[in-house]
């Protein structure tokens, strides 16, 4: 199976943590407009142009809408591109299709519509309920439009419903970040994603720690937030069966699986990732990426161009590396698929650290799977490292 994921790069505004790429408003609002259709039209020209070619007439049984904000976007405009996919593309019947959705955009008809759409997961970007923390990540939500939001998916029709959480805000207390966690667990959401705030370069929040405006946790500190959030999501009945990542069960994300399993994914809009190969040893394994402009991905388009900004094939050691690290991360290595696929006997090349890891409760080897404890989930990037 394969998955189709579409970024969508507007934004109502920018927030000062995030280096995804995406443009808030700066013209007038007929020219944004007017840019947004232009987008739209590009995106369709870039599916109708992949869906030409052969190889990737395959099922696809996830379809994503990332960004940017994606539930700024209009119901109808949604629906025109599932319905484009759909015809250029096999798209299985029971497939996942996610909308990334933020709380201050949407009202309940608005999520009737996308349910109509089609859309059967939104994956909502909380990050807090807390007002202060909100108003400090320059999110355009409150606490209870939040509350508020989830309560409207359900009675729209939605049954799977996704939270983003950030944690190790600056000066962030445990019992603040457990209040975040009781509340999200008390909304009934089927799935969590729980990040700890990264300062990534070149955003708005990198100058102000530069600043030093803003002082972000210790590495104690984070780890012991990252420690709660496994304890009291377990003890609610969620799976973590990734670093970041907690589900009822049947709910863990198919799209993201197929990211973590090396499946094949193809990716359109401006900036978007595509994975493939033709077979399932990965012998001639390609990685893709879009340029991360809307303009120049429009203008490429419009030419009957690609708008490509730069691609590599994979050689079986980055293979190899990769597998190991996707699946230390996420639900473990399996070992006979991966010595399957991989040509590779995993347990035989790296047999010491495998016992080092077992003897230090960072990993367990439950039969032919290596996964890793949640102690060794703390370790899991120092972990992953120790492999290559």
């Amino acid at each position: 199976m394969a998955s189709l994921y579409l970024h969508i790069p507007f934004c109502e505004h920018k927030c000062i943590y995030c280096d995804f790429y995406s443009i808030a408003p700066k013209d007038s609002p007929n020219e944004h407009h007017a840019l947004v259709e232009r987008f739209l039209r590009a995106l369709k020209s870039e599916i109708v142009h992949r869906a030409g070619e052969e190889r990737f007439h395959v099922s696809y049984e996830t379809v994503f809408f990332g960004g940017g904000t994606p539930s700024l976007l209009s119901p109808s405009n949604i629906a025109d591109v599932l319905n484009l996919l759909s015809r250029s593309f096999t798209i299985d019947p029971g497939a996942e299709i996610t909308l990334e959705t933020n709380p201050g955009t949407v009202d309940i008809q608005k999520l009737r519509d996308f349910r109509a759409a089609g859309v059967n997961r939104l994956s909502m970007g909380i990050q807090s309920f807390h007002d202060d923390d909100l108003k400090f990540l320059s999110r355009i939500h409150s606490s209870d439009q939040a509350k508020h939001c989830v309560r409207n998916a359900y009675e729209a029709g939605f049954e799977n419903v996704s939270f983003d959480l950030i944690f190790a805000l600056p000066s962030q207390t445990p019992a603040r970040w457990r209040s975040n966690l009781e509340q999200a667990v008390a909304l009934h959401p089927t799935h969590i994603s729980c990040y700890s705030l990264i300062v990534e370069p070149n955003t708005p929040l990198f100058r102000m720690v530069e600043s030093k405006q803003v002082s972000t946790l210790n590495a104690d500190d984070d780890a012991a937030l990252y420690e709660m959030t496994m304890e009291v999501l377990t003890r609610h009945g969620f799976e973590q069966y990734e670093v970041s990542n907690f589900a009822q069960p049947g709910f863990r994300s198919r799209h993201n699986g197929n990211y973590w399993n090396h499946s094949n994914y193809l990716g359109f809009g401006p900036s978007a990732h595509s994975f493939w190969s033709d077979d399932q040893e990965l012998r001639n394994a390609k990685r893709w990426w879009n340029i991360s402009n809307v303009v120049g991905y429009s203008e490429r388009l419009e030419r009957g161009t690609l708008p490509l900004a730069g691609d590599e094939a994979l050689g079986c050691s980055q293979l190899i590396d990769e597998a190991i690290m996707l699946g230390l991360r996420s639900d473990g290595i399996d070992v006979a698929g991966f010595r399957k696929r991989y040509a590779s006997d995993f347990l035989a090349d790296h047999r010491d650290r495998i016992a080092e890891l077992e003897r230090d409760s960072l990993a367990v080897l439950e039969g032919e799977r290596l996964r890793l404890t949640p102690k060794g989930y703390l370790l899991c990037d120092e972990i992953c490292l120790s492999f290559r």
